[in-house]
């Protein structure tokens, strides 16, 4: 049994040493505390200790305050004071989904030890703690029994997603939701180096308690990305060794359920916590327990990497601050914009083997069903799998200077403030030359998917000299925050604006001609142009379903009159490669 699994069956037994025993302590580690538990818990050791603040960041759909703990041991509550140190900040959130309670009360345990009972007081050496214990504080406050049909405990838990339904980690990048944005305010403002985002997974049986992922493979500044694999993995790989809590990358198979067909490595796109935070140029890791192991178990292996890496942040608080920050600043440059920018990626065919920590497990034909399933068995078991861990750019685009969107399209302007990008209004109108995209063949979901019917395009490079308005906005991409103005505004990227259908507007036909009107202009066409007459005869021979739909052949002649709109489908946002042209915008 691992040591921290010993102490707290110990504390259980004994009712605890002191008054600072949590609830969830308390209830033989059995059960979560509630909203309000959770706060005046909070609250108590903050009271406790000058090294603790209680605040709340921001306010829920329903007006709950959104908790957050601050912990810093000179004192230091503000991200300007902090900045004036050498302290590395570590942003720990529990209950983004709320049933997934493991952060929350592995969290306010691990800063009780740290500032109140001064057992691991040394992890605040170099390191300043935000700790949101809830992010979805009304999806939490949905408390109920039945939240969670594959996890074992605790008794009671909150649910996934928010009073408005809407899951917080598929909203980093579009903030929809009055708590994103309130994060999103919480996170410019600190840019906190390293982010720990608390979570229990779904799908197969395995012998781990914890499964992780980091952003070392995909869209990462390199550095950084090899500081996680170099100098932080290899250590907290061993620590977690040592309290017996090994680890392996997040579980995604081949085949779903079945580890023996191999595991898959990806790229998070920046809708998640751990992709958002590698565009900000900053590492993230994912925690993911395992869903069938008792609460307990889980919420001492979350202490346990918490605390891990608070000891590796400590130590190595200098090399990360000079990494991030060289991150930012080469972000700013022209130089990073020489490479094409990979937005989306997908695993090579190159795997290694490694050993996979399973149990047996047997493919069964349902008798209920009628389809397969998987039975595993209690039997610990070693399979040799592959590991798919070499990715590669699904699809880049090469960086502008700097993009220009016109002023009506103020949800999205709006959105770029909360994401820290920074951006100038035009103080009269600009006439320019840029660069753009025609987007034509969309289509839709057909059904929503995070409130909001996700769109699919195909992208051509267009040329244009285009007249902004005074208002619009210039976004200069020598600047920090360019990873993410790109995944925002590059229609290619896997969480675009467009994409999410920020700009569905765009591809709606506005005007239109009646059959008896083009029917005469689609004669005359015809007997003017012989080239047009070769056209559409080649049209009907080749396309069944086109000559057998009249309105169809009806559009393909309005389409080609003066009297078509040529603005459906254009992307409304220029993109600048000049930087000289930049010298004219008004100011």
């Amino acid at each position: 049994m691992p040591s921290v699994l010993i102490a707290l069956a110990l504390l259980a037994a004994t009712g605890g040493g002191d008054d600072w025993t949590t609830f969830y302590e308390q209830s033989n580690c059995r059960r979560t505390p509630d909203y309000e538990q959770t706060v005046t818990y909070c609250k108590r050791l903050a009271d406790a200790s000058p090294w603790l603040r209680y605040t709340t960041f921001g306010t829920s759909a329903r007006g709950r305050g959104l908790p957050l703990v601050i912990a810093d041991r000179r004192g230091n509550f503000t991200a300007g004071d902090v900045r004036k140190t050498e302290n590395v900040v570590f942003l720990i959130q529990g209950c983004i989904h709320a049933g997934e309670c493991d952060g929350k009360d592995a969290g306010m345990m691990l800063i009780r030890d740290i500032a109140v009972r001064k057992e691991r007081e040394s992890l605040l050496d170099n390191v300043t703690i935000l700790f949101i214990p809830i992010f979805n504080v009304d999806g939490h406050e949905r408390f109920g029994p039945y939240n969670r049909a594959n996890q074992n405990g605790p008794e009671e838990m909150g649910w996934r997603t928010t009073a408005a339904n809407l899951n917080l980690n598929r909203d980093f990048l579009k903030a929809d939701a009055p708590e994103m944005r309130a994060w999103l305010a919480l996170y410019t403002d600190w840019l906190p180096e390293f982010f720990a985002d608390c979570h229990v997974t779904d799908g197969a049986d395995y012998q781990y308690v914890i499964t992780y992922a980091m952003e070392n493979l995909g869209s990462m500044d390199p550095d950084v990305s090899a500081w996680t694999t170099e100098t932080f993995l290899p250590p907290l790989n061993t620590k977690m060794n040592s309290v017996g809590f090994p680890l392996i990358r997040y579980n995604s198979y081949r085949k779903w359920h079945d580890p023996k067909s191999g595991i898959v490595c990806w790229a998070s796109p920046p809708r998640f916590s751990t992709g958002y935070a590698a565009i900000q140029n900053r590492p993230a890791i994912l925690v993911e327990t395992h869903m069938l192991k008792d609460y307990q178990t889980r919420v001492a292996g979350t202490y346990e990497l918490l605390a891990g890496t608070l000891e590796i942040l400590n130590a190595e608080h200098k090399q990360l601050r000079r990494l991030v920050r060289d991150a930012d600043q080469f972000a700013a440059t022209p130089e990073f914009r020489r490479e094409p920018l990979g937005l989306t990626f997908t695993s090579t065919s190159d795997s290694v083997m490694i050993d996979f920590l399973g149990y047996e497990y047997e493919v069964v034909d349902s008798d209920v069903t009628g389809g397969k399933w998987h039975r595993f068995s209690d039997r610990p078991e070693t399979f040799r799998v592959p590991l798919f861990n070499d990715l590669e750019p699904a699809s880049s685009v090469t960086l502008p200077e700097a993009y220009v969107i016109p002023p009506e399209w103020t949800e999205v302007i709006e959105r770029l403030s909360l994401h820290g990008i920074q951006f100038t209004r035009l103080a009269e109108k600009w006439t320019v030359p840029v660069s753009s995209y025609q987007l034509t063949d969309p289509e839709w979901r057909s059904s929503p998917y995070e409130g909001r019917f996700t769109a699919k395009y195909q992208i051509r490079v267009i040329t244009d000299v285009r007249a902004y308005p005074a208002g619009s906005v210039v976004v200069d991409m020598n600047q920090r925050a360019a990873r993410v103005a790109a995944h925002i505004l590059e229609p290619a990227g896997g969480d675009s604006y467009v994409k999410w259908g920020f700009f569905n507007a765009i591809f709606e036909q506005k005007e239109y001609v009646e059959s008896y009107v083009i029917e005469e202009y689609a004669r005359a066409m015809l007997e003017q142009d012989e080239n047009l007459r070769k056209e559409f005869e080649e049209k009907k021979a080749s396309d069944e379903k086109f000559a057998g739909d009249p309105s169809r052949i009806r559009r393909w002649f309005y389409e080609r009159t003066p009297f078509w709109d040529d603005h459906i489908g254009l992307y409304p946002i220029g993109l600048i490669y000049e930087r000289s042209l930049l010298e004219s915008m008004p100011r």
